[in-house]
């Protein structure tokens, strides 16, 4: 559907034009800068951002009605794709409002149970990491839960489930209908992941307009030079993909000596693996392993992880080898795509 890849590259070049006015560029931008930010919005930027504002919300609201009738059309697959129990993380506001910046972090539990309503700096009381030798990246978990059974996911999904409401009104009414597919109880379909990251696109073009709205986004109170560093800080907030914090020890000139870091990917680490696991066991039935396999095992990352499908392959290729082992650890089978 041509009119509808043009509707979505659109959508995305408004988000990128977004952060060209604020950054100075869309790759990389030169934004924030510690203490706050190096440049104030003018006028007739924001009325800039603004002019796209309803195509926007108009495009994001053909995105939905297009994964409501995917679902509909494809519920069996959804409903045996990678479809497991976690806990779930995400950052809130009173009245567990979704919040992205500035709010508490909700832990819930698979049945959708608070567990824990935190400050994000104090994360360490709360959150640990378990090490696997077979995997580069740790596996964060809840601490009073241990390993694994305190796992938890984030990102759009887990941001969704940890929320009882949004901000604006026609994405709190979409999170109603999200809420009502599992009746209430948080949505453990991996592949809702994108229909949840679409009720958050429809957020963000509403929060467009809140935002801008406000007299201080115009405002030239940028920065604080004070440099009274002091040694330690937690920043916590809401990446695309999830929840993730930065820890950050610095000395009396403001020199890093030591830093941690739990991001979005990290959080994911054990539901990633999951999911692969998951549609291994659900697809591989004994015969010949076939190409639409690395299809699966790939939708299963990208559910959780999208940048990861771009930021490892070049540009017409996607590389993946796929092994398939015996109870006895032998290999059997091979099937790779794009690895010379």
């Amino acid at each position: 559907n041509p009119d509808l890849a043009l509707k979505a590259v659109n959508l995305r070049k408004y988000g990128q034009e977004i952060i060209h006015i604020l950054g100075g560029r869309r790759i990389h931008p030169v934004f924030a800068v510690p203490g706050g930010v190096n440049k104030a919005l003018t006028p007739e930027e924001r009325d800039l951002i603004l002019a796209g504002y309803h195509k926007a919300l108009d495009t994001v609201k053909v995105g939905i009605q297009i994964m409501k009738g995917w679902a509909e059309a494809n519920q069996e697959d959804i409903n045996k794709f990678a479809v497991f129990p976690t806990g779930y993380l995400g950052m809130v506001k009173p009245g567990n409002t979704l919040e992205l910046y500035d709010g508490d972090i909700r832990l819930i539990d698979a049945a959708g149970k608070q567990m824990e309503l935190f400050d994000g700096r104090t994360y360490l009381d709360y959150i640990a990491e378990h090490v696997e030798d077979w995997s580069y990246l740790k596996f964060p978990y809840y601490k009073k839960m241990g390993f694994p059974q305190g796992v938890y996911r984030v990102g759009p999904l887990g941001r969704l489930n940890a929320s009882d409401r949004m901000a604006t009104p026609l994405a709190d009414a979409e999170l109603k209908v999200f809420k009502a597919i599992n009746s209430g109880k948080p949505v453990e379909n991996t592949l809702y992941y994108h229909y949840a990251r679409l009720i958050e696109a429809l957020y963000a073009v509403e929060n467009v307009a809140v935002l801008l709205d406000d007299p201080d986004a115009l405002s030239t109170d940028l920065l604080n030079t004070r440099h009274d560093y002091r040694g330690e800080g937690v920043g916590v907030i809401e990446a695309p993909r999830g929840t993730l914090w930065h820890h950050y020890f610095a000395n009396e000139n403001g020199q890093l000596e030591r830093v941690n870091l739990i991001v979005a990917t990290g959080n994911n680490n054990w539901a990633m693996s999951k999911a692969v696991d998951s549609v291994a066991k659900t697809y591989i039935n004994g015969q010949v392993i076939r190409e639409g396999l690395l299809n699966r095992v790939e939708a299963a990352v990208r559910a959780y992880d999208p940048c990861l499908s771009c930021s490892t392959h070049a540009v017409g290729q996607m590389p993946i080898v796929i092994e398939m082992v015996d109870s006895q650890g032998d290999l059997t089978q091979t099937i790779s795509r794009n690895t010379d």
